[in-house]
């Protein structure tokens, strides 16, 4: 699945509030299917005994929830569930108290999670199923995708035959505080193709990974030979060590710099006029600085290129409005690494109504 679309927003977002009452526009309820022991408590959707159901013909799906258990659920008990009327998936209960079980045909159990929020200064436990058209089913945990060590920190298994089409959430046994369910039949998302606050992605996703992900599908000669997709990275370090060492050059650095709204376009907030900056940061290394300033200037121009042909082309949406071209030069005799620096400015129009309230 790519990074989710301008039409594409989380359809049901519960903030610790009665599922049958979500608040906000373009927000459906979901539909009580078993039990009764639901009640708000504090922050959070308490439940000792319901289950609930949002109805979809869609083929893709993706649901989130924070969690915390009061007591534990029995093992096996179904937490969480994506059916695509093809390939159902289940977050079950396990038999650790800090650990689920992400069944399919085969079952997949996570690391240590906090579900008993006991560690030091405890936060509920966010899990994001998803659920592709061909059963593909992940589950993120923490909305992280790769740790600190570039491992993969999700786990994933394929969907088993359907049973019946729709997304589930809840709890029969235990007592589980729900402090957030957020639900899209737009789509399989990733922690990094949609975020929970339609701004985020907005500002990172649809504007800056995006630019990431164009310029690794570019066929352009010098992105495509000489950088190549493993170089072209989001720039969320930016420390000499990541952008020489980790990322051997020539390489690409895409980062999201600067976001502003000079106005509003309604008086209730629900357009805006928003402009990103995002620089593009195209980073040599040679003895002979003149080469590796030519390299770089070529890369640059590739880049430019594909970006202005490639984006910000809904008309009336969004544009390429402006932009700068930063050229390095060598300043002293030891110096052997080029970085020219492209900062394109954006202008898109924004919803603000697809949120929580």
């Amino acid at each position: 699945m790519g990074i989710a679309q301008s039409s594409d927003y989380w359809v049901s977002r519960l903030a610790g509030n009665d599922p049958a009452d979500p608040r906000g526009d373009y927000n459906t309820a979901w539909t009580l299917t078993s039990g009764v022991g639901g009640a708000v408590s504090g922050d959070a959707w308490r439940i000792t005994d319901q289950k609930w159901k949002y109805t979809t013909t869609n083929e893709e799906m993706t649901l989130i929830s924070a969690i915390a258990y009061v007591s534990n659920p029995d093992e096996g008990e179904v937490l969480m569930a994506l059916d695509n009327g093809t390939y159902r998936v289940e977050v079950q209960a396990s038999n650790n108290a800090n650990k689920v079980n992400l069944v399919g045909t085969t079952t997949t159990q996570t690391v240590e999670l906090d579900l008993t929020m006991t560690e030091e200064n405890p936060v509920p436990c966010i899990l994001r199923l998803s659920l592709a058209s061909d059963g593909t089913a992940n589950l993120y945990m923490k909305e992280i995708i790769d740790d600190d060590d570039a491992t993969q920190h999700y786990i994933s298994v394929s969907g088993f035959a359907s049973t019946s089409q729709g997304a589930f959430f809840g709890n029969e046994t235990g007592t589980v505080d729900w402090y957030v369910i957020y639900f899209t039949d737009f789509g399989s998302f990733s922690p990094d193709q949609m975020d929970m606050s339609d701004w985020t992605t907005n500002s990172l996703m649809r504007t800056g990974l995006s630019v990431v992900q164009t310029l690794k599908d570019s066929n352009r000669f010098y992105l495509k030979t000489h950088v190549g997709d493993a170089a072209i990275v989001y720039g969320y370090d930016l420390s000499s060590k990541a952008m020489v060492n980790r990322v051997h050059p020539p390489s690409i650095h895409v980062i999201t710099q600067r976001i502003e709204s000079p106005d509003f376009l309604t008086l209730s907030g629900t357009r805006t006029d928003q402009r990103y900056n995002i620089i593009v940061y195209i980073t040599t290394k040679g003895t002979d600085y003149k080469n590796a300033y030519r390299l770089g200037l070529s890369i640059m121009g590739e880049v430019f290129d594909e970006l202005y042909t490639q984006t910000g082309l809904q008309d009336g949406v969004d544009s390429i409005i402006s932009y700068n071209a930063q050229l390095d030069s060598k300043m002293d005799n030891d110096e052997v690494v080029c970085i020219h620096a492209l900062t394109l400015t954006y202008m898109k129009k924004i919803r603000m109504f697809l949120r929580e309230v």
